[in-house]
């Protein structure tokens, strides 16, 4: 599996705020590229596939079906060929317990879902700078 410095894993069980999500990367980053993901044992399939790309960064919700995102954080940090993917993972958990959890298992970072689009337009494009190290476009002001 090759590396795609432009491409992001948005994991979540939700269509909806999976394309919310996106809808918010797009506003200031059209040029990444995206792939949606339903659940965390998709995410590892995708990962352990051979013809895959690894993705830049990966945003990954807790709180899904099946497999947690705390139990497929665990694992892609114990296995060395995509240990070093950095894992941002986007929640609406407002739990402590959570969040400390994140951290141990290596996290690179932990954000609570905004309840705002223009929030969140504003933490997507602070991702790709912080991670993809690339300038978002400027938003117009109203």
């Amino acid at each position: 599996m090759k590396s795609n410095s432009r491409l992001i894993f948005i994991v979540d069980d939700d269509p909806d705020d999976r394309q919310i999500i996106l809808d918010a990367f797009l506003e200031k980053s059209p040029q990444i590229d995206y792939v949606f993901i339903e659940n965390a044992e998709i995410l590892l399939q995708s990962l352990y596939s051979e013809d895959a790309e690894f993705p830049a960064l990966i945003l990954l919700d807790l709180n899904m079906p099946g497999m947690l995102g705390l139990q497929a954080l665990k694992e892609i940090r114990n296995n060395k060929k995509f240990s070093q993917i950095p894992v941002i993972v986007l929640t609406t958990s407002t739990l402590h317990q959570d969040r400390r959890a994140s951290y141990e298992l290596g996290a690179s970072c932990f954000v609570r879902k905004p309840d705002s689009f223009g929030e969140l337009v504003d933490i997507t494009g602070s991702i790709v700078k912080l991670w993809l190290h690339e300038d978002p476009a400027p938003t117009e002001k109203n």
